[in-house]
This record gives C-alpha cells, sequence and structure tokens, in this order.
C-alpha cells in the first residue's frame, strides 16, 4: 500500500475521493502502518465488518480513539502526572476507572443491547417528532438574518445552533452553555480525530476534558437526586440489574450524546447545502420540488458522509477479499469510501437529489447504527426546506476549508451572500 494512503492523513482532508477510487480498484483490505490499521474500501466488505460484530469487535473505539491505540493506562510523566492531579482535584472521579467503564460505542454482545436499551427510549419517533415544532423555530429564527442581507456563515448561523440546541435542551443542559458544548464537542474532535491526536496533554485538551466532565458529573449527579423529564435522567435512573449504570458511565453516555448529537448534524447540513451549490441543477430541482428534500437529506448523506471512518478489532483470524487479517488487529471500515462505490452506486461521484440511495452506510449499520439519525434527519430535511429556495440566490465567499479531522467530514465555515 502506498504511505501516501493513510486515511489519518491531513493529505486526505480536501478531496479523499480519488484515494478512495485507489483503495478500490487495487487495495481492497490494506494494511496502513502509519494508520496501524486494515483499510476496507469497498462496500460489500465494509458491510460484511458492520455486520458481524462477533468478528470486528467496537472495542476499537475506544482504544484507537480515545487512548492512542492502548489498553494501557499512559506512562506516569510529567504532563500525564499534572493531569491526574487536576483530574481527581476538579472532576472528583478517578480517572483510572474510566478505561474498563462501559462506553455505547466500544461495547459489545449483551452489553451493547442493554446501554443501547436505556437511550432508545428518548429516541422513540413519537418523542422525535414532538421536536419537529423546535426545530422549524430555531431554523426560522437563523433565517431571519439571511433574509436581512447580513452577513450570514451557513454553518456558524444554522447547521450548529440548531442540533446543539435540540439536543441540549434533550439532554435537559442549559441552552445558555450553547458556545460551551460546541467549543467542547470541536475541541474532543481536535483531540481524538485532529491535529491534538499527537498530544492528548496539550492544554486545550486537558481544560476541555476537566470542564466537560466537571458539568457533566454534576448534572448527572443532580438527576439522580431529582429526576426531570429529560434524557441525562433516564440514563441515571437506570441502577438496578446488570444494566445498572455507574456515575462515570452515565458521565460518559452524556458526553457521548452531547458530541454525537451535534457533530454529525452539523456536518451533514454543512456538506448538504455545499454539494447543492456545487450542483445548481440539482438545487433548482430541489426548490422547484420539496417532496425531494427527504431524498436530498439521503444523497447528502452517501455524497459527503460526515462521519468518515470507524474502527473495529478483530476477535479471530479472518479472511476479507482474498486478504488474511491476524486476531486482534485494527481495521478500518471506510464509510467514505463505501458509500462512493461504482459496484454499489452507480457514477457514484454525481450529486443527484433523485437518487434513492438505499443501503448507505452515512450512519453506520448493524447494532451501532446512529441512534441519533431519525433526529438527525428531521433537522437536516427542515433546515433543506428553508435553505433551498434562498441558495438559489446567494453565492459563497471566502476559500473553502474543512473540519480538520479524518473522523468527521464538513465544512468549518460557509459564507454566504447574495449574488450580485
Amino acid at each position: 500500500m502506498n504511505a501516501d494512503h493513510d486515511p489519518l492523513s491531513p493529505a486526505w482532508r480536501a478531496d479523499p475521493y480519488p484515494c478512495y477510487r485507489e483503495l478500490r480498484d487495487h487495495a481492497p483490505v490494506a494494511w496502513s502502518p502509519s494508520t496501524n490499521a486494515w483499510c476496507v474500501s469497498r462496500y460489500d466488505d465494509v458491510m460484511f465488518v458492520l455486520r458481524n460484530p462477533e468478528i470486528f469487535s467496537s472495542r476499537a473505539m475506544f482504544t484507537f480513539l480515545m487512548n492512542n491505540g492502548s489498553e494501557e493506562p499512559p506512562p506516569l510523566r510529567w504532563p500525564v502526572i499534572k493531569f491526574l492531579a487536576r483530574f481527581v482535584l476538579r472532576v472528583r472521579m478517578n480517572p483510572f476507572e474510566f478505561t474498563n467503564a462501559r462506553n455505547l460505542i466500544a461495547e459489545d454482545g449483551d452489553s451493547h443491547t442493554a446501554m443501547r436499551g436505556i437511550v432508545n427510549r428518548g429516541f422513540t419517533p413519537r418523542r422525535i417528532a414532538a421536536w419537529e415544532e423546535k426545530a422549524r423555530a430555531l431554523v426560522a429564527e437563523a433565517m431571519v438574518k439571511l433574509e436581512r442581507g447580513d452577513s450570514f456563515d451557513l454553518v456558524e448561523d444554522l447547521a450548529i445552533p440548531l442540533p446543539v440546541t435540540i439536543i441540549a435542551e434533550m439532554l435537559g443542559v442549559e441552552t445558555a452553555r450553547q458556545r460551551d458544548f460546541k467549543r467542547w464537542s470541536d475541541n474532543m474532535i481536535h483531540a481524538i480525530a485532529g491535529p491534538g491526536r499527537a498530544d492528548p496533554f496539550e492544554k486545550r485538551t486537558v481544560d476541555t476534558l476537566i470542564e466537560l466532565l466537571s458539568y457533566v458529573r454534576g448534572i448527572a449527579i443532580a438527576r439522580r437526586r431529582r429526576p426531570a423529564d429529560d434524557l441525562v435522567s433516564l440514563i441515571a435512573s437506570e441502577q438496578e440489574g446488570a444494566t445498572a449504570l455507574s456515575t462515570r458511565e452515565v458521565v460518559q453516555f452524556v458526553m457521548l450524546l452531547l458530541v454525537a448529537g451535534n457533530e454529525t448534524t452539523t456536518n451533514l447540513i454543512g456538506n448538504a447545502a455545499t454539494a447543492l451549490l456545487d450542483h445548481p441543477s440539482e438545487l433548482a430541482r430541489l426548490a422547484r420540488d420539496p417532496a425531494l428534500l427527504s431524498s436530498a437529506v439521503e444523497e447528502a448523506l452517501r455524497f459527503e458522509s460526515p462521519i468518515q471512518v470507524v474502527f473495529r478489532t478483530t476477535t479471530q483470524e479472518v479472511e476479507l477479499a482474498g486478504v488474511r487479517i491476524p486476531k486482534g488487529a485494527y481495521v478500518a471500515p471506510l464509510l467514505g469510501s463505501a458509500n462512493r462505490d461504482e459496484r454499489r452506486f452507480p457514477d457514484p461521484d454525481r450529486f443527484d437529489v433523485t437518487r434513492n440511495p438505499q443501503g448507505h452506510v452515512g450512519f453506520g449499520f448493524g447494532k451501532h447504527f446512529c441512534l441519533g439519525a431519525s433526529l438527525a434527519r428531521l433537522e437536516a430535511r427542515i433546515a433543506l426546506e428553508a435553505l433551498a429556495p434562498e441558495l438559489l440566490r446567494l453565492e459563497r465567499r471566502g476559500p473553502r476549508e474543512v473540519v480538520d479531522s479524518f473522523l468527521v467530514r464538513g465544512p468549518r465555515r460557509l459564507e454566504l451572500r447574495r449574488a450580485a
């Protein structure tokens, strides 16, 4: 495998799709020494990994992303000692317990099923539908600025506040701290899947982790003492039998929902708007026919997947596409590549709002399918419904910049102005 074919490399950020195609054509299951993982790029092979959790364990989502590939705590260097001291004093929890605490995205089998069952109650169709009115109000509020002709950054003014506000209200935490939520979320992505990965104890990462954990721990303890009608109370109140969650597990659960609940939707909306601006004929078609909104959202998920890659660990030796992968190896199913595989999606590099991209893996697949998918789809559909007619009269300002992360993909900003 060419050394340039490293899905973690910043060189892939601007346009990973030619690299994905080369992998699919010449090395569909390829070892990447720099990533320390077997990269899987074709749709059918990615689906095989996602469909077989007994062979491909999700534990890698913790060890690879959260702990730099190690099951062991880091060696006790001075930066680590300083971090541990601050952690204990500020968060008032044992940091070493987090290594073995259950984490939804990293669990397998019955443990994952039990944990997912807890939070699924907050994402029933009835509960999701109840947020439509709030989502429409938030979109309408954002559109006022655009309609006045003020400077408008679609990411900052719409794609961020919409999902952040809703997930904050769902969790039952203060929407007044919306900017803190987004800052914490961005900094966590920076730390686990961006430049901060090189130094997990840099000040930005440490400050964010301690602030976020301290805040979430306080909320979790308060809800256990006095439950309310929100997701934190629902999670924290699960205290009986095998599904009982410790405080640290509640904290990790809420952190995951906070980060995943806004990053995926923010990038979905930003990617959809970018694709429509890049394809004016498809934008015009959508503006003429709002019945295509749901199809356009699915096509955006396929065309520019908000999550580009997930990680798994093999529980046994396995053969995939003629390649023997040893037990205990990291495997990286490239979701962004699978969704552009011409073997599954004809003419995959064409954005088509009438396409029915059934089976795309923009939200993953199987037991770890994104539990907030229906909420993200609702928010994106409402946002595009308002945006499509306006985008016809708008043009981009400034250079294109994408989020500096190998995990998530979306524009850092998308400044718009009236076309001359």
